[in-house]
């Protein structure tokens, strides 16, 4: 199975660490430079500008100066660097060792600056959101809509794709037929649901510790459901469409 997940908007930025060096997903390096390379060219020039064209406000001005320095800027796993309702629910740091091998292994999170990091790879803090126009690279949706497509498509080969992601994020690649979309919805009353963002991420974000925990490996859309059954969620699937009901907030 391969998990993907949206990266939080906040970001735990490391006092120490080693620089930027290589990620996973090596075919993806010359495009990871192309929007690196045009974040820094942004946030070098006018800080006023930069924060504009980041949807950053006064009082977030500090992030343009952190993206100006991302060459040299130290790292950590991105484990490490996600916070967050769904990062502070998955709990990657307290899992057991075996479960953190699959995290790394199964997980793959987008970033409209890397395009998509495993749990293990070392990034910087950074700030550049699904969305975001650069000068020099365009919209970064549209950029790295074309980028992912053929590396992300060998990368799954043909095993389940469990898609959590937000909007903004899904839209930067189409996954292939054996794909599982899940909803988190709450039900007030009988019949009555609707989508809680903030539940519906740390339900996300503690479905997968359960997977990881069990050592699930479903190969369908009906064995995630059976599987997430067996952990106690309440699910309604049809077909690739997987709603996790949830009566308690």
């Amino acid at each position: 199975m391969l998990i993907l997940l949206p990266p939080s908007e906040g970001k735990h930025a490391p006092r120490s660490g080693k620089p930027l060096g290589d990620l996973s997903l090596p075919a993806l390096s010359a495009a990871r430079e192309t929007v690196l390379g045009a974040l820094i060219k942004l946030c070098e020039g006018d800080p006023s500008r930069a924060a504009l064209a980041l949807g950053l406000t006064a009082g977030q001005s500090a992030e343009v100066q952190r993206n100006a320095l991302l060459r040299t800027a130290p790292t950590a796993t991105a484990e490490k660097i996600y916070t967050g309702v769904l990062y502070e629910a998955l709990d990657v740091a307290t899992l057991p060792p075996a479960a953190l091998r699959s995290a790394r292994k199964n997980i793959l999170v987008f970033s409209a600056l890397w395009g998509v990091v495993s749990m293990g790879d070392r990034i910087p803090a950074y700030r550049c959101s699904a969305g975001v126009t650069l000068p020099g690279a365009g919209s970064v949706n549209t950029f790295w809509r074309k980028a992912l497509a053929a590396p992300l498509a060998e990368h799954a080969g043909g095993q389940l794709i469990i898609d959590l992601r937000s909007g903004p994020y899904a839209s930067m690649w189409k996954p292939g037929p054996n794909t599982a979309v899940l909803r988190v919805l709450h039900e007030r009353s009988p019949g009555v649901r609707t989508v809680v963002s903030h539940f519906n991420k740390a339900t996300k974000g503690r479905l997968v510790r359960d997977l990881l925990l069990a050592g699930a490996k479903p190969r369908h859309p009906a064995e995630l459901a059976r599987d997430l059954r067996d952990l106690k969620y309440q699910v309604e699937d049809e077909g690739t469409a997987l709603d996790v009901i949830v009566t308690e907030l």
